[in-house]
């Protein structure tokens, strides 16, 4: 995918500070600023996205004769005078300007004008799941809207973001989960039709709305012979394409031999349809047992293949094989739909520790699964039709298969975690259970330790050993091994599940392990509820700390010898580890 032209009208000295700030927010973009009569036609014939400054009734004014399609006209955001606002005016969702009104608003401090139906429901629209779409658009989103019943048609599992319960998978049955009961909603007489596939034809014979849902899943072999034009490439193609009955718009890549990475005619296809060229060292593909070997391109490139052995080695399934013109050969190759497992750290709690690809995750997941407090803890934020499994503690084996399992079945699925999902979370054992045959993603998150500094102010601004002292999954022996070594390190020391209700003993013994090598005067911490409303902190001593103090709500940092408290502020303090930087003692 190319990065999409953007361009920004200008026609004051407000609008131009501010396009200084935009620039800095998403990179270059084109300037137009001049008579906006001229500058506007200009930006239109040369950008995909146009940023106009100038008040939205004469930004209508003039683009109101330009508009000619909305697959093909550039989005146009529009920001107010003040900028206060940034309001998507034409391609909200096919042109990209919603995405550029969020992105723009997120960055000046401006509120985003959505008022595309999708939207304004919170409801993804179909135009944009990044897959080229045809039929009905109009029809079959009114229908999603108006909560009537539409049938959802997939040839393969390609997961899909969460859609409203009044849309249902032809022969699944939908679920409404809370906690561990599940509704199974009655199956109803569609009235309008989604279809997923890289099919070039829906297949239905009957006359229902419907729209056409081509996921990026096929790759394109090609071998030619040097100095072949791109409409003989073309040709051969298309003509294999439909043969097969396949969407030229599901065609993700084309590939060859890198002998070929400087074929114009190969460079000038991959421009138009607007996809990368990739290639393959011919040591590589001859490696590949293919159906239709050939002597010539062994001689003339170093390996018996060139088209089917692409296909192979980007890591598709061969479903054309060989075709050839005089000219050209192409394979056409597909790869495997593949559910979708994200594994999301929610941070200590504060919704604005939430980072911005964790919040992505959660509103493009299906179903979102976890421990009760953590779900309830982001409910607020997921799209109407997300399906939620939550769970008790000490059920994470089951949690964990579960998500699994149901991603496996082609579905977008998040499993939460607090703070950061691999240290002390989901993300170990969900991947240790075995995740083949899916896709996964750790999404970091901020963690407790990290809070519990940044409130503290900087104890952990030098070496430190994160621990937990629970024993239920680690025999104590090797926690007290630990302990031993992060004391006689001098490290700061962050004691993750430092005390419960029945495991009272391992902190007071922890802080006995650290006192043997550190002065009774290091600072000792606890942080209960970091970020939260009822957080709480206390900055004690090693010879002054009582465990009495700490929950499993609490962590604990306790100090290296060179950690010390610091003033700021009106009579606060902060702690501090030193950093040893030559400069300060100069």
């Amino acid at each position: 995918m190319t990065t999409p032209v953007i361009g920004q009208l200008t026609n004051s000295a407000a609008s131009r500070t501010r396009a200084d700030t935009i620039d800095d927010l998403l990179g270059t973009t084109i300037r137009f600023d001049g008579p906006a009569h001229q500058s506007l036609p200009q930006a239109w014939a040369t950008c995909d996205l146009i940023v106009s400054h100038l008040a939205l009734g004469a930004t209508t004014r003039l683009i109101a004769p330009l508009l000619a399609d909305k697959k093909t006209d550039p989005g146009v955001v529009v920001i107010d005078e003040a900028g206060r606002f940034c309001i998507p005016l034409v391609g909200g969702h096919a042109g990209g300007a919603n995405d550029l009104a969020r992105r723009i608003a997120d960055g000046i401090g401006a509120t985003p004008v959505l008022t595309t139906a999708t939207d304004a429901r919170d409801i993804p629209g179909l135009d944009t799941l990044g897959w080229p779409t045809s039929g009905d658009l109009a029809g079959v989103t009114r229908a999603m809207l108006d909560g009537r019943p539409v049938e959802i048609v997939r040839t393969q599992p390609w997961p899909l973001p969460p859609l409203p319960l009044n849309v249902a998978e032809r022969g699944v049955q939908r679920l409404v989960r809370r906690g561990i009961r599940t509704t199974v909603l009655p199956h109803e007489t569609p009235v309008a039709r989604i279809v997923i596939s890289d099919a070039a034809a829906t297949g239905a014979t009957d006359d229902l709305p419907t729209v056409l849902l081509h996921p990026r899943s096929l790759v394109v072999g090609v071998g030619c012979n040097r100095g072949t034009p791109a409409v003989a490439i073309a040709a051969l193609v298309e003509a294999t394409l439909a043969e097969a009955g396949l969407a030229r718009e599901s065609v993700v890549t084309l590939a060859t031999v890198d002998a070929k990475a400087d074929e114009p005619g190969l460079l000038e296809l991959a421009t138009l349809w607007k996809i990368p060229l990739c290639t393959y060292a011919a040591d590589e593909l001859a490696r590949y047992d293919v159906p239709n070997p050939s002597a010539a391109p062994a001689a003339a490139v170093g390996t018996p293949s060139v088209a089917e052995a692409s296909v192979l080695a980007w890591g598709a399934d061969l479903v054309v094989t060989k075709r050839k013109s005089p000219e050209v050969t192409c394979a056409i190759g597909r790869r495997a739909a593949r559910g979708r497992l994200t594994i999301v750290g929610l941070g200590p709690g504060a919704e604005d520790l939430l980072t911005p690809r964790a919040r992505t995750a959660l509103t493009s997941s299906a179903l979102v699964v976890g421990y009760r407090p953590y779900v309830e803890q982001i409910r607020h934020l997921l799209r109407p039709g997300t399906e939620v499994y939550v769970s008790a503690m000490g059920t994470e084996e089951e949690r964990t298969a579960f998500a699994i399992d149901e991603a496996r079945k082609g579905r977008a699925v998040a499993l939460v975690a607090g703070g950061d999902p691999a240290i002390y979370a989901m993300a170990s054992p969900a991947l240790e259970q075995g995740t083949e045959g899916i896709d996964v993603q750790v999404v970091p998150g901020v963690t407790a330790e990290l809070a519990a500094s940044a409130i503290l102010g900087a104890p952990l601004g030098h070496d430190h050993v994160t621990l937990s002292l629970s024993d239920l999954h680690t025999d104590w022996a090797v926690i007290e091994h630990r302990l031993h070594a992060a004391a006689e390190g001098d490290f700061v020391v962050a004691l993750y599940n430092p005390r419960s209700r029945t495991r009272v003993t391992q902190l007071p013994r922890a802080i006995e392990i650290l006192g043997e090598h550190r002065p009774g005067s290091t600072p000792v911490a606890v942080v209960t509820d970091a970020s939260r409303p009822a957080q709480s902190i206390q900055v004690t001593s090693l010879e002054d700390f009582d465990p009495a103090t700490v929950d499993m709500h609490s962590i604990v940092i306790v100090g290296s010898s060179s950690t010390r408290m610091v003033p700021t502020g009106d009579g606060d303090q902060f702690m501090v580890t030193p950093r040893d930087y030559h400069w300060m003692n100069a």
